[in-house]
């Protein structure tokens, strides 16, 4: 049985979600981007970025690939990007779907994507909940949340990525036996993480050990590679948790 965190998940305050739940929280834009960073948006953004289909109708992420992908990821908020770079570039037959708001970041994500050639990213720059309804079932073999803004404050927890709603469309999404990231350096948020999930029936949580929600995965088989949030996390004394989640095989 998965060791719990401290604390009680179970005794975290559920919140009221009445109201709007498709607002997009969280910045677009900080700085001016540099006339270099500005000019690579504009040449390659055009290119990378997901088009969705009509209303109503799945989108299939394979054919978003010039090559042929064996298996669909998805980071959602990828931040600097340079997890999902280094995730592309380990998997050169997995296609990447990464969705990023903050413009300063997928700027970033995009020199990566120029200098070390990956052919096998595809950006979503608008929220990951509009990308999620649009894919056809069972198209995602892996999904990343790393380090998401945990809203610590109480009137501000209907924000939070991890909700039934975003569960339920992920679950769909997701492949018989894909797995869940989900990393962060806030215990209120992995306490309300592990809640949420527990009452999901389509998510097993993979834990059998602290070490295993404790210690961060290494090696080609579970490459999970240190974000810019991680290495602040870590140098401020903060030690994140690690969560692993499998999608529970669907009942015919």
């Amino acid at each position: 049985m998965a060791t719990p965190l401290p604390g009680d998940a179970r005794n975290e305050p559920t919140p009221s979600h009445r109201g709007r739940r498709d607002r997009l929280y969280g910045r677009r834009k900080g700085r001016k981007l540099r006339a270099g960073q500005q000019a690579r948006v504009d040449r390659l953004l055009p290119q990378l970025a997901i088009e969705l289909p009509a209303e109503g109708a799945r989108l299939d992420p394979v054919a978003l690939f010039r090559s042929p992908v064996d298996a669909i990821w998805l980071e959602i908020g990828f931040g600097g990007g340079e997890h999902l770079a280094a995730q592309a570039a380990g998997h050169p037959t997995v296609g990447l779907i990464g969705c990023e708001v903050f413009e300063t970041g997928i700027a970033t994500l995009l020199r990566e994507v120029e200098t070390r050639r990956l052919g096998n990213v595809r950006l979503w720059p608008e929220d990951a909940r509009r990308l999620l309804a649009h894919l056809s079932e069972a198209s995602l073999a892996r999904v990343f949340l790393l380090f998401p803004d945990p809203w610590p404050k109480a009137r501000h927890a209907r924000r939070r990525f991890v909700c039934p709603e975003t569960l339920a469309a992920l679950a769909r999404a997701m492949q018989d036996g894909a797995e869940l990231r989900i990393a962060s350096d806030d215990e209120g948020y992995i306490a309300w993480s592990l809640m949420q999930l527990s009452r999901h029936p389509d998510f097993a949580w993979t834990a059998r050990s602290k070490r295993d929600w404790q210690t961060r995965p290494a090696g080609a088989a579970d490459l999970w590679p240190e974000t810019r949030y991680e290495a602040k996390a870590l140098a401020a004394g903060r030690k994140p948790a690690y969560l692993r989640y499998r999608r529970r095989p669907t009942l015919s």
